[in-house]
């Protein structure tokens, strides 16, 4: 029998577990949550008695969880399948992440992965960011950041046509197939579901903030707290997670593919990111004169020179590159500006203490432990390096953009990413060649696949 070091190597303490069960009498169940490379929960149900022995010695699971594609299956060739006798890895959890959803009546835990040793697993998405707010650590800075999450809720089975459609909304039952973008009767008439996110949300140490209707017919966007990055990335897998539980009580879907109807908008997760001092001061803030910190014009430089080689995380999935179609709102592109949405590094217009910049390129269905990495990683290359971001842009909706070298489509990304040594560096070389593998595999296999669009273009006419 294994014997396995009752310190926790994640840091978190047993004293959680036991106010939790404390609280929370009557919950009988716990999911326990791993995310994987493509942003996917995968865990197990634990029982209630169960819940201080992960605090105590962590629970056994495959790491070869990471070796697989979107559906679960293994990709052989990535190097992280396991062969011969397929041991476990030691599974701790997320401090600070254990929290009860009403609704279902469960409780929830984020875990991450570590050696029997105590060191985290070198290609565990969490992990792999947590390197680079070391860094960042190392440095002098405390990465601080805030995740907005755009998703359209849909009717849970498809029409006659086989289309999926904008969900009814849960108060009235009432169909739109209206924009009603800022709405506020499209939200009270959905407040039922939204009223169950936002009590969840309580239960979760998640404080979710905004809600508006968004530009498409049934989507919407909330936005949530700014704080600290690694925390901001555990709060995009939580309000997830929360968002869809509820919508199925409502009989409905939370879609979070970020282009599910061609012609309507494509949903995004920008990226608010600044750096603090040991105190908490913001090191973006503006200069005493007005000017904007060379510390974070550096920064965004940084990061433009590698937006190219990181689209494969910002963009991960065949769907996520439809989105790119049409440029409005959706910035395939390696500028940036002050105040302006079409630009790739948005620098919000508010001056003062609480600067900061957004990075608006990412898909909805992007993994925020991996938007993050590259992201940090980029803008801390850049600091050291000082890197002149460039002028900003001065594009203007609807206007042509300045031609830039990031790739077109799906494929190329998957080519750019595997060639970057920058991406090698700064996400691990196990993890750098497992996913380049795994996104290899998941073309080959969607490229076999023939669209009912095809059939109806091409079948009986070419």
């Amino acid at each position: 029998m294994t014997t396995h070091n009752a310190t926790s190597p994640s840091g978190s303490q047993l004293s959680e577990a036991q106010e939790f069960l404390a609280k929370y009498p009557d919950v009988e169940a716990i999911d326990i949550i791993l995310t994987d490379f493509h942003g996917i929960g995968r865990g197990k149900m634990i029982r209630r008695h169960e819940l201080e022995g992960v605090y105590k010695s962590g629970r056994g699971l495959p790491s070869s969880l990471f070796g697989q594609d979107v559906t679960g299956e293994d990709v052989d060739d990535c190097g992280l399948v396991q062969t011969g006798g397929g041991g476990d890895c030691r599974c701790w959890p997320v401090p600070g992440t254990l929290g009860y959803l009403p609704h279902t009546g469960r409780g929830q835990l984020l875990i991450s992965m570590y050696e029997e040793d105590g060191t985290p697993h070198d290609v565990d998405p969490r992990n792999v960011f947590g390197a680079q707010v070391k860094r960042a650590e190392k440095l002098g800075y405390h990465p601080m950041g805030a995740f907005e999450l755009e998703f359209y809720l849909v009717d849970r089975t498809p029409d006659a046509s086989g289309l999926y459609q904008p969900a009814s909304y849960a108060m009235t039952k009432r169909r739109s197939a209206l924009r009603n973008t800022m709405s506020v009767d499209e939200i009270d008439e959905m407040s039922p579901l939204f009223d169950a996110v936002y009590e969840g949300a309580k239960h979760l140490d998640l404080t979710l903030e905004t809600l508006i209707s968004e530009y498409g017919p049934g989507q919407y966007e909330m936005t949530i707290r700014y704080r600290d990055l690694m925390r901001a990335a555990d709060d995009v897998i939580i309000a997830k997670r929360l968002i869809r539980t509820c919508a199925r009580r409502f009989g409905m879907e939370a879609v979070f593919m970020p282009k599910p109807f061609g012609n309507e908008a494509g949903s995004g997760m920008h990226l608010h990111l600044s750096l603090a001092d040991p105190n908490g001061n913001n090191l973006f803030a503006d200069q005493a004169d007005g000017s904007l910190s060379p510390l974070m014009l550096h920064a965004i430089g940084g990061i433009r020179g590698t937006i190219g080689e990181t689209m494969l995380l910002l963009a991960p999935f065949m769907n996520s590159w439809r989105r790119f179609a049409s440029a409005m709102y959706s910035p395939a592109s390696d500028d940036w500006g002050v105040e302006n949405r079409t630009v790739a590094l948005r620098v919000p217009g508010t001056p003062g203490k609480t600067r900061h910049f957004e990075h608006r390129i990412a898909g909805v269905d992007a993994n925020p432990y991996l938007v993050a990495a590259v992201t940090l990683g980029a803008a801390l290359d850049g600091i050291e390096g000082k890197i002149d971001p460039g002028k900003p842009s001065e594009d203007e909706i609807g206007h042509a953009k300045t031609p830039n070298d990031l790739p077109r489509h799906w494929l190329e990304a998957i080519d750019r990413f595997g060639a970057s040594d920058f991406n090698k560096r700064t996400l691990g070389a196990r993890f750098h060649t497992a996913f380049t593998k795994i996104k290899q595999a998941e073309y080959e296999h969607m490229a076999l696949k023939v669209s009912a669009a095809e059939w109806e273009y091409y079948g009986f006419s070419v």
